[in-house]
């Protein structure tokens, strides 16, 4: 299958960073055959699909490297708490999921995707656990994403052996057939708050022996550097780099407290701070020192969280709300350029999920995962001023994307879900969300 985007204005992004006025792209099964300008096309070729871009911007898909997706079905339910701290977590959250079923999260997973897809995430990294459910979803959804089974054990010698025991049984049989567009990560809920260090041990053995990465949450509150200097007399991030835990990728979200002085260490490991604005500034938390941390060589990129912290999916949105957070706590105007937030929330995020090499930008042999935008909606202009870059920032939304594409692969077509019914999951997840608070109630009595 041979398809060609013909007349879009074209922000490649990545490492050739190339603006074309009237591009082109040509898509060969599921890569990027070939980009440039309207004015080098022959256009007496022949194709299998031709698509008219005209009033579109054509560029990479988003990477949204921080979610939950079951999470949709909390919506609402953690409305003035802090999700940033152990209790906030403990008493809202983890009460509810105590409860929930298996069946609760097949139509919440479905919505969670269709408002990605629907506000130009292409790729995703979800932390979580009832992977068995989540699983065929996001492989109908025909999203790329990397699946972290989350670990939750809070010094329980059961749970631990239960969930670990799990986490290879998932590691084993996702990473050994499907698509391709799903890799099974480690997903250590959060290192020496609810993970041991006994249990950080196998997960860090079990993420080299299927050569995957570990997701985790970090530097919240402090509460790991409070444990660790009392316990080791060191920070956080210096005993994880005694215990090797960077030996393999390690993707961490939020990242709001850590300590300045181990930036240069985090610098030279393969690591990425996932960075959740609203989340930080919802639960009335610190704001994460992105400037310095880029300054300081720390490869970051940008994920939405749950939405209960959050509370949608809206990529776009998030970049603003991020770009606006660091100026005000740098107390500087522009503080993060428009184009670097774009990076963290395309080659940042691929870099932070090892898909560097294949998403992340325009470019002749990258896999063929992009988005359309249209450029009639409010926001744009003028055009000879607001500078594309500083218009998806600041101006536009998720809802100007009208296509996506991913693996060469169309999810949406003129804002027409492809993939997905978000009307039967929402009419799904109504009902399940009423199981789940009689569940609630009865537990509680």
């Amino acid at each position: 299958m041979t398809t060609l985007l013909k007349n879009a204005h074209i922000l490649t992004l990545g490492v050739f960073d190339r603006i074309y006025q009237r591009g082109y792209v040509v898509v060969e099964g599921d890569r990027i055959a070939e980009v440039g300008d309207m004015a080098a096309l022959d256009e007496s070729r022949r194709f299998d699909e031709v698509i008219e871009c005209s009033g579109k911007l054509l560029m990479p898909g988003l990477v949204n490297a921080h979610t939950h997706t079951p999470m949709t079905l909390f919506r609402g339910l953690a409305e003035g708490v802090s999700l940033l701290t152990m209790d906030g977590w403990y008493n809202t959250i983890r009460l509810l999921e105590l409860v929930m079923t298996p069946e609760m999260v097949p139509a919440s997973v479905e919505v969670a995707c269709v408002e990605m897809i629907r506000t130009g995430t292409t790729t995703f990294a979800d932390q979580y656990f009832f992977m068995d459910e989540i699983i065929p979803v996001v492989e109908k959804s025909g999203l790329r994403a990397a699946l972290a089974y989350g670990v939750v054990e809070l010094d329980d010698p059961a749970a631990r052996e239960r969930e670990l025991a799990a986490l290879d049984g998932f590691l084993e049989s996702i990473n050994s057939g499907g698509s391709g567009r799903l890799r099974g990560w480690v997903g250590p809920h959060a290192f020496f708050v609810d993970n041991t260090p006994a249990t950080m041990a196998v997960e860090r053995t079990l993420a080299q022996k299927y050569k995957t990465g570990l997701h985790i949450h970090i530097s919240t509150t402090g509460e790991e550097d409070a444990y660790c200097a009392q316990h080791y007399g060191m920070t956080a991030v210096r005993k994880m780099d005694e215990l090797g835990m960077f030996d393999q990728p390690l993707m961490a979200a939020h990242a709001l407290t850590i300590p300045q002085e181990d930036w240069a260490l985090l610098a030279s490991r393969n690591f990425s701070a996932v960075i959740a604005a609203s989340a930080c500034m919802r639960a009335g938390a610190d704001a994460a020192p992105v400037v310095g941390m880029r300054a300081a060589g720390i490869n970051l990129a940008i994920g939405t969280d749950n939405v209960c912290n959050n509370n949608d999916y809206d990529l776009f949105l998030e970049m603003r709300t991020l770009a606006k957070l660091a100026s005000y706590r740098e107390r500087t105007p522009g503080a993060l350029p428009a184009r670097d937030v774009l990076h963290m929330a395309t080659a940042g995020g691929a870099q932070a999920l090892g898909l560097g090499d294949q998403i992340g930008e325009i470019a002749v042999g990258k896999k063929a995962d992009m988005i359309l935008l249209d450029m009639g909606e409010i926001g744009w202009g003028p055009q000879v001023t607001n500078a594309p870059f500083t218009a998806l920032v600041y101006s536009v939304n998720g809802l100007h994307v009208t296509d996506s594409m991913v693996d060469g692969r169309w999810l949406m077509r003129e804002r027409t879900l492809l993939t997905l019914d978000y009307r039967a999951a929402r009419a799904r997840q109504d009902a399940d969300v009423q199981r789940l608070m009689e569940r609630r109630r009865a537990h509680s009595t």
